[in-house]
């Protein structure tokens, strides 16, 4: 069901902290917590003698005692103490611990084979660094569906015609031709709409007024991590191979779809913008737009969930799923291909 040998978004960095916080990823129990060097940790979040969650005890130093009688491990995983057995630590006193690391404001957990955790695999950000790039705060939506229904509604760029008409929409996005191209982890789905209004979400954003160019840029990469870019530009500069002009405004929405279970998905996101970098008006404004946006998708994937999980008639496809289509098929390749190996 899941792609375990690559990295999630566990949390934002800044919600670790010293104490002992219950999560779920991919239907495995996990504690987190920090180190008192700031170091992030991930463990089992089940005591080996009788499961109880290590989040119900106690964080010594940078160990973590249970809370029934007292076993103690490490940041690996390891018992390091056994309190009503003092002189002899159970072998087999283990839990497992996880890869984590802090980067581009988050923490990131490995749930696979940990000898093939590195670091250089993080889905890369470019320009996070640019002091010339703006950024929002971004936010986190645990949304009652499939990850998968996530993925597909962000490679859906005509969606935004019905579902986002106050922010996303605007001419074009309810029917001009869609681009589907396989990359090396995934697929994007693009089109170029010219010589049109811009939506409402971008108007106040340009730095140019009358009709756009506008490019709708949905990418996914494995296991499911999507960049959406828009990029505005005045009418007639725009289109695929053109040069950014100085009035260019690119926004670009990271979202990181971790799943908790199969009914459950967290979401986290934040926009990254080639302008303005202190604008903090820009940005709040920015990420109050993309919050209602995200919460129209959250209501209408949770009953799109149900409904295909209680279907009672077949469904059907339509040419604009091309995209999610040539996704899951990856995905799911990458799966079975992982699970052989690991078998």
């Amino acid at each position: 069901m899941y792609l375990k040998n690559c990295w999630y978004v566990a949390a934002w960095s800044a919600d670790i902290d010293r104490t002992l916080r219950a999560e779920t990823f991919l239907g495995e129990n996990v504690v987190l917590y920090r180190k008192q060097d700031g170091t992030p940790v991930a463990l089992e979040d089940a005591c080996p003698h009788r499961k109880l969650p290590l989040s119900d005890g106690a964080l010594k130093g940078d160990t973590v005692e249970c809370g029934y009688h007292g076993l103690t491990f490490d940041c690996a995983g390891a018992c390091v103490a056994a309190p009503t057995q003092a002189d002899t630590i159970p072998r087999r006193a283990v839990v497992k611990s996880y890869p984590v690391v802090d980067r581009y404001r988050f923490t990131w957990i490995w749930m696979g084979d940990q000898e093939k955790a590195d670091p250089d695999l993080i889905f890369p950000i470019p320009n996070f660094d640019d002091p010339t790039w703006g950024k929002t705060d971004g936010g986190v939506l645990d949304i009652d569906c499939n990850y998968l229904w996530v993925v597909d509604n962000l490679l859906d760029p005509s969606h935004v015609a019905w579902v986002h008409v106050t922010s996303f929409a605007g001419g074009g996005t309810d029917g001009a031709p869609l681009q589907v191209e396989k990359t090396e982890q995934g697929v994007q789905v693009t089109r170029w709409i010219f010589g049109e209004p811009p939506s409402p979400y971008y108007e106040k954003l340009l730095a140019f007024d009358g009709p756009c160019d506008r490019l709708q840029h949905y990418e996914m990469t494995r296991p499911a991590m999507a960049t959406n870019m828009s990029i505005y530009t005045p009418s007639g500069t725009g289109g695929y191979g053109s040069t950014p002009v100085a009035e260019t405004f690119i926004n670009i929405s990271y979202n990181f779809m971790t799943p908790i279970a199969e009914d459950k998905t967290r979401y986290f996101w934040f926009q990254h913008r080639n302008s303005e970098p202190d604008n903090r008006e820009m940005s709040e404004v920015m990420n109050k737009g993309a919050v209602m946006a995200f919460h129209e998708d959250k209501a209408i994937l949770e009953k799109v969930h149900q409904g295909m999980k209680h279907a009672v008639t077949p469904h059907i496809d339509l040419g604009l799923d091309a995209g999610a289509k040539t996704f899951r098929l990856g995905l799911s390749k990458a799966i079975e291909a992982e699970a052989r190996h690991e078998g």
